[in-house]
């Protein structure tokens, strides 16, 4: 099976590097799914989302993202976004309290958290 290499960064520190078969991402004129060796492309992601990657090593990755962009090129799969946390980094309880908040960018990241960690908002 094709893989390709593929790199979550956010601003403050690298979140996960490693092979995939397969990345899906929500950007802003769409959602996206990428396979190895994808057209070279440069997408801008949706506020707050989740991504998902098929790592070859340990299945299915889920990030809650926070802006950013994905970049497409012949190397692999670069997610560089403004943060991130993976699904077990994500503390269920307090995305479920940030759901209160009156911060609307707040509230929508708690529903992003969420949805990585596997629960409904």
């Amino acid at each position: 099976m094709a893989e390709m290499s593929v790199r979550l960064v956010a601003v403050e520190r690298e979140v996960w590097s490693g092979q995939a078969t397969f990345v899906f991402a929500r950007t802003t004129i769409g959602e996206i799914g990428v396979l190895p060796h994808h057209v070279p492309l440069l997408a801008e992601l949706t506020e707050a989302e989740v991504v998902r990657i098929d790592s070859t090593e340990e299945g299915e990755i889920f990030a809650a993202v926070h802006g950013g962009f994905l970049s497409v090129t012949e190397s692999g799969v670069s997610i560089l976004v403004e943060s991130a946390e993976l699904r077990d980094e994500i503390d269920v309880e307090q995305a479920r309290v940030d759901l209160q908040s009156d911060d609307e960018d707040v509230r929508l990241m708690a529903k992003a958290r969420l949805r990585a960690a596997g629960h409904e908002a």
